[in-house]
């Protein structure tokens, strides 16, 4: 029996109304049929060459599209449409097993591929964060999307996907890929000692910075050799390096001779030190200080307060109580915080006078962040991922150039400006996203 009546009363699960719902001049009408799970495929074959491109946009959300149409929208005019069929494709593949049809899958293969490449970064983008995890996404359109010119495509299957081999990061690494593709390798959750290698050759601060950083990364003690062979130069590696997991006596001792008085207690406070590598640490304080004190340089006053925070006793001294050391930044951040002194002013003071470790620290405790994320985030020396962290903290955006200029050596003609004076120059949103890079999640 042939349906009648108003097409918006159709009901488009009746095959002969959502014929006639398909041929309407109402575009909302025919996309009621487009995205209807029970729509017949031929009407979603036929509906694809809608020219209404919110009728297009459902067919290629719907998971009822035969892939033949799936095919023609990957090369659909509108953005949005291939957008969404790129969501819905990456969604789709992991309940496609391998004896499925070999027809389906080549198509299916075929549409990522056609995404893989489309002009626009969108697409690709959407495409790469929606197969960045998936085990069983294709190899050639993942190394595709790991070499992509643009880092929002990149950098999420660089960082997350199960799929690249340390050869394939080697070769990208080898290549020179777009700035910042570096730093999303060095935050892979597992890294071979082969592929930290390869970074450590590069001169990416930035990637060295992350990689040192990431506590999973398997570092050679000979590339950890060369590492601070150069690390006096590169301030941003100090915190990483002191901070990382199982670091041998020789290195222990070695950036005792170098990293600010800050992080000499943070080495002192370590709990995975046996008495040897203690020792070397005491005698790598001890030797700085004396040359300190002989005008040889790395040492003077500010060393000779470390010193003090350090701890007699580790030197082989007795402590005394006007000796003890100075409030942790962290420490001093936490408590100020809880007795709402932790200010966007306070904070703007330290600043001022150089206090670099409790700025870091103020921030980490107003994100409620781990310092080893904070010390990430402004050693990528990123402009949007910095700022994004200032904006978490709920600071103001003129502070957030400060922080760039500053505490992140951002150069000023790199650095973020304020929008209209005042106001952060990216949505909530792009910032969440930048944030979400480092694994930092949505405050509750």
């Amino acid at each position: 029996m042939t349906a009648c009546g108003d097409p918006q009363l159709l009901d488009p699960a009746d095959y002969e109304a959502a014929k006639q719902m398909a041929r309407s001049t109402d575009p909302a009408v025919r996309r009621r049929v487009a995205a209807s799970p029970e729509t017949r495929p031929e009407l979603l074959y036929f509906l694809a060459a809608d020219t209404a491109a919110e009728v297009r946009e459902a067919i290629a959300t719907n998971a009822g599209t035969p892939r033949q149409a799936d095919l023609m929208l990957a090369t659909d005019r509108e953005v949005a449409v291939r957008g969404a069929l790129a969501q819905k494709v990456a969604r789709l593949l992991p309940d496609l097993s391998a004896d499925q049809a070999s027809q389906i899958e080549r198509l299916t293969l075929e549409c990522l591929e056609a995404l893989a490449r489309d002009q626009a970064t969108e697409v690709r983008g959407i495409l790469s964060e929606a197969l960045k995890e998936l085990p069983g996404a294709p190899h050639g359109v993942i190394n595709t999307l790991a070499r992509d010119v643009e880092l929002s495509v990149c950098a999420p299957v660089l960082q997350f996907s199960p799929i690249l081999t340390d050869e394939d990061l080697a070769d990208i690494i080898m290549r020179g890929p777009v700035a910042g593709a570096l730093s999303a390798i060095a935050g892979r959750k597992q890294i071979s000692a082969s592929v930290a290698d390869a970074i450590a050759r590069s001169d990416d601060e930035a990637a060295m910075t992350a990689l040192l950083a990431n506590p999973s990364a398997q570092i050679r003690e000979e590339t950890l050799d060369r590492i601070l062979d150069q690390a006096p130069q590169h301030e941003p590696w100090h915190a990483p390096l002191v901070r990382r997991p199982r670091l041998p006596a020789r290195a222990v001792a070695r950036l005792a001779s170098f990293v600010a008085d800050n992080l000499l207690k943070v080495l002192r406070e370590r709990t995975d030190l046996d008495p040897a590598t203690a020792r070397a640490l005491a005698e790598g304080v001890r030797a700085r200080v004396n040359r300190g004190a002989g005008g040889n340089g790395g040492g003077g006053p500010g060393v000779a307060r470390g010193l003090v925070d350090f701890g007699e006793e580790e030197l082989g001294h007795p402590p005394g109580d006007k000796d003890k050391a100075a409030e942790r930044p962290t420490d001093k951040a936490a408590r100020l915080n809880k007795e709402g002194k932790l200010t966007e002013k306070l904070l703007e003071g330290a600043l001022a006078e150089g206090d670099r470790a409790f700025v870091l620290a103020g921030l980490g405790e107003l994100a409620q962040l781990p310092m080893p994320i904070i010390d990430r985030i402004i050693g990528t020396h990123a402009p949007r991922a910095v700022t994004s962290l200032v904006w978490r903290c709920g600071l103001s955006m003129r502070f957030a150039r400060q922080v760039q200029l500053r505490i992140a050596q951002i150069p000023p003609k790199t650095a973020l400006m304020a929008k209209e004076g005042v106001l952060y120059p990216m949505s909530d949103d792009e910032m969440r996203w930048q944030l979400a890079f480092f694994g930092v999640e949505e405050k509750v």
